[in-house]
């Protein structure tokens, strides 16, 4: 099972994704799925600053990722999934629901309209619909920011 983590964190790439998962978890390439940053060098660059040489990092864009993700599951090298919102996870795990299949919400800020659900969860609620959905569509979605945190499934913050 080589993509050990599917994970969504609007910051993308920062000290707890590389090194609170990354290391415990033993991976060797970050997949980031974003529109905008696929398509922006200065950002990718500053990404990449993020990572230590031994960590690969990709950065691409859903229609880029759909038909690589049976490739990175299948593949001897261990990756993490990386978005950085909820509709983006969803649509790779619409493309590809055995991959995708374990969804990890680890960072999802304040901003207006959203609602603290735990400390470090906050979602408006169309999100918690699409998470709901995703469930009904055979996900599994789980809040835990860090892996030595307890993992909490949707229906104890929806």
């Amino acid at each position: 099972m080589p993509i050990v983590l599917c994970r969504v964190d609007d910051r993308l790439v920062h000290g707890q994704v590389v090194i609170g998962w990354g290391r415990p978890l033993g991976a060797e390439f970050i997949a980031l799925v974003d529109e905008g940053v696929a398509v922006s060098a200065w950002e990718q660059e500053l990404y990449r600053m993020a990572v230590p040489p031994e960590l690969d990092i990709r950065f691409v864009t859903v229609a880029e990722a759909v038909p690589q993700l049976g490739d990175w599951h299948a593949a001897d090298r261990r990756g993490i999934l990386l978005t950085g919102d909820i509709d983006t996870m969803a649509a790779l795990h619409r493309a590809s629901p055995a991959v995708v299949r374990r969804i990890n919400l680890g960072g999802i800020h304040h901003r207006a309209g959203r609602s603290e659900r735990l400390p470090y969860l906050y979602l408006t609620d169309e999100e918690l619909g699409g998470l709901a959905a995703l469930e009904a569509g055979g996900a599994e979605v789980l809040a835990q920011d860090l892996p030595t945190s307890t993992p909490v499934p949707l229906r104890s913050f929806v």
